[in-house]
């Protein structure tokens, strides 16, 4: 049996650009080892999901590696609790945010992530506040800070279960039943929680929106009157003084292990709270990866090198990166071709310098499409590079969108890549 090495590149794909003459920022990079891998094997275009779907990571992630997310998907605010510690039960209701800036009227949003400058511990700061000063009429909660702008919180009812069946209040994000989906535009106004269509009279629901709306307005408060803030606000920086919600769920997802589903022992480098969540839940072990330092020549290549001794001892790794993403939400076309060529020269050339292809399987792609234009998710496919073993090339010359959609994979769904991974590795 091959090793498996499975190499997940976050909002790697994009839409052709005036800018770059047409070309994605993909096709604009300049990335030998990747190319060297297509050109070596052989190339397709995934939907991650399903066509027509925007997807979120977790669903993307979900799919990926084999899960029907439409029969296990809960939400993501489950799976990031998971994650950080918070214990979820059947009828808590546990929840995404973001940390945000809200102008004096308190709904009116004028940044949803206060710029991506607030910085990790001022989140914890501010989250510590919320926790000592913000009392729910009818419920216990806990919030956590994460990582930078991002947290998580769990709602626990005192007189009634609650229901996840409860709209987002961040105004970009919408639910079409389970699912969470990026909207293509929005206005930038805070959106008050309601119970989903088909639960209007759920006592339940209702019972959550409302405490949802509760905490929103009570931590408003908190955080407008925070010290930390208001020092922020003197020294010209946005003031995290909002918190915005989605993708509500009230109980983990019960997924099979990776293992029982491909006979597969799989570990996994993540960076996020939702792709650990999901490592977790679907059995595959988190290896602990050093903290960014923000310096790519320093990141990727431990993570290069860390995976060529890690795969030893484990059937496959599950690889997934950030890095191209938040440029594209950022709109920044630029450094998202700076980060595609980092990943490509300083992750991808020590690995590929310690793997011996003959016995490896390496797949490359995306979890979703970020378009810099519309610097959101998008339901475009992403490309698919699979070589290594015996696999013989199909005549790909680059790693690309366009190279991709003349691959010999043709168009699959993520969904498909597991299966085709463990055959190749037979």
């Amino acid at each position: 049996m091959k090793k498996i090495l499975y190499v997940v590149l976050d909002g790697l794909g994009d839409l052709p650009l005036k800018e770059f003459k047409g070309k994605t920022p993909l096709e604009a990079a300049v990335t030998p080892n990747m190319d060297r891998l297509a050109q070596r094997g052989i190339t397709g275009v995934v939907y991650p999901v399903a066509k027509g779907i925007a997807p979120e990571s977790d669903i993307a992630v979900i799919s990926l590696l084999g899960y029907d997310a439409a029969k296990y998907y809960t939400g993501r605010g489950p799976l990031e609790s998971f994650a950080e510690g918070l214990n979820v039960n059947d009828g808590d209701v546990a929840l995404r945010v973001n940390f945000a800036t809200a102008a004096d009227d308190g709904r009116t949003i004028l940044d949803r992530r206060v710029d991506r400058g607030l910085a990790t511990d001022e989140a914890a700061m501010l989250a510590k506040e919320i926790n000592q000063k913000v009392t729910l009429s009818s419920a216990t909660f806990e919030f956590k800070s994460t990582i930078g702008h991002r947290g998580i919180l769990v709602i626990r009812g005192v007189r009634t279960k609650l229901s996840g069946w409860i709209t987002n209040t961040d105004p970009a994000y919408v639910r079409q039943g389970v699912f969470g989906i990026a909207k293509a535009s929005f206005e930038n106004k805070v959106v008050d929680s309601m119970p989903m269509p088909g639960h209007e009279d759920s006592i339940e629901a209702q019972e959550s929106a409302d405490l949802l709306n509760e905490f929103i307005t009570k931590s408003s408060k908190v955080l407008n009157d925070s010290a930390l803030n208001k020092k922020r606000i003197s020294e010209g920086k946005l003031p995290g003084n909002l918190i915005l919600t989605r993708d509500a769920g009230d109980s983990l997802p019960k997924f099979p292990s990776v293992e029982k589903n491909f006979g597969l022992k799989f570990a996994s480098f993540v960076q996020m709270p939702v792709e650990k969540g999901i490592a977790l839940l679907t059995g595959i072990e988190v290896i602990d990866v050093p903290q960014p330092s923000g310096h790519f020549d320093v990141d990727y290549p431990v993570w290069g090198k860390l995976a060529v001794e890690c795969i030893k001892s484990f059937d496959g790794l599950y690889i997934h990166i950030k890095g191209p993403d938040d440029p594209s939400h950022d709109g920044d076309c630029k450094r998202k071709i700076e980060v595609i060529e980092a990943i490509d020269k300083h992750f991808f050339g020590p690995l590929l310098a310690g793997l011996d292809l003959e016995n490896a399987i390496i797949a490359v792609t995306a979890d979703h499409s970020t378009s810099c234009k519309a610097r959101a998710h998008t339901a475009d496919p992403v490309p698919l590079l699979v070589c290594g073993g015996s696999i013989l090339p199909d005549g790909s010359m680059s790693f690309s969108e366009k190279a991709a959609k003349l691959g010999s994979i043709g168009q699959i769904n993520g969904t498909d890549i597991m299966p085709l991974l463990k055959n190749f590795a037979k």
